[in-house]
């Protein structure tokens, strides 16, 4: 018994996690050995919603037989012997789970907030308010005016379409000259896919570096969403919005809340290890 506890400080396991209420949910997630129970609990309850109270672990080997049952929150997991492949099973104890009913994987379950036409149409700052507007910002004659200003390297460049027109401008969102003829800000669809060039399925990233990590999924453009290109991340934590699927469409698998669909120009490609939720605190 002794020599199974004899754990060196550096080595660890990467173990496939399932979970007894959620069908779509199995990350792998890599634990280091001397990592008690209890601080695997709590790292798990980030990831998929069951508390720890409510949370009991089971150990299954590759061919799919259960090797033991974490039951002591003290004992270190390097005692249960893991190796790398083995699969962590999750059961949620409580009923009452926010992971019962499977809401957190079928979006379908979740009410939805609507609103009538007519509700709709007395309220104020709507884009439906925004279109009746237009008009009458438009001055007579101008709708073709071509405006030559100097674009400085360090702004980024939008496109005006107006009848046949594209004309270059500089993004200032306060321009007194031009205030009618700024366009809603875009980023050429030639950056965004020379950004793609770099962003391989399977690399790791931030999302806002500095923010989010994770992995990616997709890279490309999606139809059921707005023209250019987009790169899928399959987040660390449940910190996206959905699992893959957007409006209908599958772009790629991932555990519930850990997906999200967003801008090449919003990722940093890199060594990015997943972030220890513990690694700041003192012991």
């Amino acid at each position: 018994m002794a020599s199974r506890l004899q754990i060196e400080g550096d080595e660890s396991v990467l173990l496939r996690v399932t979970h007894s209420n959620m069908k779509t949910f199995s990350p792998e997630i890599r634990f280091f050995l001397q990592t008690t129970v209890e601080a695997m609990k709590e790292k798990l309850w980030k990831k998929c919603g069951t508390s720890v109270n409510s949370m009991s672990l089971e150990l299954y080997d590759e061919t799919g037989a259960k090797t033991s049952v974490l039951s002591d929150n003290a004992r270190p997991l390097g005692f249960y012997s893991p190796l790398d492949g083995f699969r962590l099973h999750v059961i949620d104890l409580d009923p009452l789970s926010v992971t019962s009913g499977g809401w957190l994987e079928d979006t379908s379950l979740v009410e939805k907030y609507t609103i009538s036409d007519e509700a709709y149409g007395k309220l104020g700052g709507t884009f439906r308010k925004f279109k009746e507007t237009m008009p009458l910002k438009q001055p007579p004659g101008q709708e073709s005016k071509h405006i030559d200003l100097p674009l400085p390297y360090s702004e980024r460049l939008l496109h005006l379409t107006s009848s046949s027109l594209t004309t270059l401008l500089p993004l200032h969102p306060f321009s007194p000259r031009y205030p009618d003829l700024l366009p809603t800000p875009s980023i050429s669809d030639n950056y965004m896919e020379d950004l793609c060039a770099n962003i391989k399925i399977g690399d790791r990233c931030e999302v806002e570096p500095g923010e989010r990590r994770g992995t990616i999924k997709f890279v490309g453009q999606a139809e059921t969403l707005a023209p250019g290109f987009w790169v899928g991340v399959q987040f660390d934590e449940p910190a996206g919005k959905h699992d893959g699927m957007v409006k209908g469409k599958r772009y790629f698998d991932c555990p519930p809340l850990h997906g999200a669909m967003v801008r090449p120009d919003k990722v940093e490609i890199g060594d990015y290890p997943e972030k220890d939720p513990f690694e700041d605190e003192e012991i």
